[in-house]
């Protein structure tokens, strides 16, 4: 089971890998049209973060002999299934806006269809399940723990500068709408 976690850990690193190189043609185009970045000091701390995630899920495992958990394993691994599949229905809604910095573009009316009906953020959320679910897909409690507090810590602060450069048209456009999940909070 050990190898086919570390397999999981590759295809997601090449996930991310073709998430990197969708986000770098999105900010060209979207440069290209006026758009603005904000954020970026925060932007250094969270890709630390998200390249360490891997190789501590690995190291983790490895170091430690976690066994495959079984029952949670296999929920664990379908979750993390799922949040694959959100993150992909938001990057495919947002098309050329999608981007993995805060790129925003003056005057652009805010995303409303696709999983953006259902939560302000659900890249987020796809990005908070997998920080908890992958790690726990093979026992990687540590990890689990570890990242989705650090991933909470981020996230708090570029929540905050990405709804202020979205601005006022995107608040009113979001009022009713949870920030993470259906029945959630809403401010």
């Amino acid at each position: 089971m050990v190898t086919a976690y570390l397999a999981l850990l590759g295809l997601v690193g090449l996930e991310r890998v073709a998430e990197l190189l969708v986000s770098s043609r999105n900010a060209r185009i979207a440069r290209g049209r006026g758009a603005v970045e904000v954020g970026a000091q925060h932007f250094g701390p969270m890709a630390a973060l998200h390249a360490l995630f891997l190789p501590a899920c690995a190291a983790e495992v490895l170091l430690l002999g976690r066994a495959f958990p079984g029952p949670l394993g296999w929920a664990a691994l379908g979750a993390v299934a799922l949040a694959q599949g959100l993150r992909w229905w938001a990057v495919a809604s947002l098309g050329w806006r999608w981007s993995v910095r805060i790129i925003v573009i003056p005057g652009a009316p805010p995303m409303t269809s696709g999983p953006y009906r259902f939560a302000r953020h659900p890249n987020y959320v796809a990005v908070a399940v997998e920080m908890l679910c992958l790690p726990l897909a093979h026992g990687a409690w540590i990890a689990a723990a570890a990242f989705s507090l650090a991933n909470a810590a981020v996230l708090a602060v570029r929540i905050r500068a990405e709804e202020r450069a979205l601005g006022a048209p995107w608040a009113k456009a979001f009022a009713g709408v949870p920030r993470f999940f259906v029945g959630g909070p809403r401010g």
